[in-house]
């Protein structure tokens, strides 16, 4: 029996941590829970990595995910930027409409990017998140393009 004490015994190697949670994405070489995060910056990050990564369904649903959420952000900043233009034609109020517009338009953006980093942090935790509305669409699609 060794000797606990003695230093010139071998001490045993802690046991292994268990299934990794962040394994080797297998077309990017990035851990799953890394591309998974950055496939969440919205629309670029996402088509960037729906096209490279082919086997791994966390990334590709995290990069589905970015690609609807990002169209639609890109869709709210056309709409914002008509609805201003339309109501600084107003004369008399149109001043103080697009005053009120910029800031409904403000906290819409303020909710997309708070969005986006819960999305980007569940993603880095390895944690799949719906964001409500476009998550479904995004299972749905990835699971139909499999």
């Amino acid at each position: 029996m060794p000797d606990p004490t003695d230093p010139s015994q071998p001490t045993p190697s802690p046991p292994s941590p268990g299934p990794e949670t962040s394994a080797a994405s297998t077309s990017t070489g990035l851990p799953s829970n890394v591309a998974a995060a950055i496939a969440c910056i919205p629309l670029i990050g996402g088509i960037i990595f729906y096209i490279l990564e082919k086997r791994d369904n966390f990334v590709r649903f995290y990069a589905m995910q970015s690609i609807i959420f990002g169209c639609a952000w890109f869709l709210f900043n056309i709409v914002s930027a008509v609805v201003h233009a339309v109501f600084g034609a107003i004369p008399g109020i149109g001043g103080i409409l697009v005053f009120f517009w910029a800031i409904i338009a403000a906290l819409v953006h303020l909710v997309f990017l708070v969005i986006m980093i819960i999305t980007i942090i569940k993603a880095f935790t390895g944690v799949r998140w719906d964001i409500p509305y476009i998550g479904p669409v995004a299972r749905r699609q990835v699971e139909g393009a499999a």
